[in-house]
């Protein structure tokens, strides 16, 4: 390798991203940090700094937060920079005219090992999918989404416990591994990229939205149970609780948090059996037993702690 440090551009907003920039900061010259421009969120559309955004500051490295990357000035900026490499790690689409200009290419740091699960929740999918494997792959950026020649892939086993919070933990640091080997891979010539193969059953890593966050209680318990590690701790599994009563009351619920018995029954899907300190929910094959919970008008706690002060009567279900 070439005694002089290489000089990178790092991309990204999310906390995905901070091991990886760590180790680019002690490893080569970290030229500037381009990160999402601030924008309100919360309950008071109160502007808060991402991550990324505060590593810059906390490390007095300069940054940028352009609205459109395809700007001419800011486009001039990073060409002046003269970088080496440009890393991306869960940040947006480049435009053409930003990643052509580093000496070795842009490069793409994505959490599945592609082609399976391109898209922006790759982390969730796979559990929810009840994979036994995923992984990080580095790979060359293109015109299109996620389709780039790959560099460099590397696996990790999926615990059927685990949640998707403590996947992203893992991975997030095997991404600081491989992008580090991909550098000096790449700047020693023993890495060639190769492109990305057909594959007809391809698995995607769809957007969460209102709808496929809903759990599906006609599903059996083992889908069921996946699902929800794989929402949890974002955005959740989301189902309508519908308070029985002279009139129905209903509260959208957020369960984060559960176990399962797997045990043939009759009764009808979705139908809530409670004590004083547990709750479990009827499938086909068998029963959910919430664990960590948030009701609508309430915080997010322990069943056992919201069952105290929260009654559910009988012929209570969720749907």
């Amino acid at each position: 390798m070439n005694l002089e440090k290489p000089s990178v551009i790092f991309m990204g907003t999310a906390s995905f991203g901070i091991p990886t920039l760590e180790i680019i900061n002690e490893n080569y010259k970290l030229k500037a940090i381009v990160t999402n421009y601030d924008k309100p969120s919360g309950r008071g559309l109160k502007i808060k700094n991402s991550p990324v955004k505060n590593y810059a500051l906390d490390n007095n490295i300069t940054f940028y937060q352009p609205k459109n990357l395809k700007n001419p000035d800011f486009t001039n900026s990073i060409y002046k920079l003269k970088p080496d490499f440009i890393i991306v790690v869960a940040f947006r689409m480049i435009p053409k005219s930003i990643w052509t200009i580093p000496k070795f290419g842009t490069i793409n740091l994505h959490a599945s090992l592609l082609p399976n699960y391109r898209g922006s929740a790759p982390i969730n999918w796979v559990i929810i999918n009840n994979e036994k494997i995923t992984g990080v792959t580095s790979f060359y950026i293109d015109e299109n989404i996620d389709t780039g020649d790959i560099l460099l892939q590397k696996e990790i086993q999926i615990d059927n416990q685990i949640n998707a919070g403590e996947l992203h933990d893992k991975l997030q640091i095997l991404a600081a591994d491989v992008i580090k080997k991909t550098i000096d891979g790449i700047l020693e010539n023993k890495i060639n990229s190769v492109k990305q193969n057909d594959i007809s059953d391809l698995k995607t890593a769809f957007k969460f939205d209102k709808e496929n966050t809903l759990i599906n209680w006609d599903k059996n318990v083992i889908e069921i149970y996946n699902f929800i590690r794989g929402l949890n701790p974002f955005p959740g599994a989301k189902t309508l609780l519908n308070i029985a009563g002279k009139v129905i009351k209903k509260k959208n619920i957020t369960i984060y948090d559960s176990d399962y018995l797997i045990q043939p029954n009759n009764e009808n899907n979705g139908s809530i059996t409670t004590t004083n300190s547990s709750l479990k929910i009827t499938c086909e094959d068998g029963y959910i037993f919430v664990k960590e919970v948030k009701v609508e008008g309430k915080k997010k706690m322990k069943i056992k702690d919201l069952l105290n002060g929260f009654k559910i009567p009988k012929n209570s279900y969720v749907k």
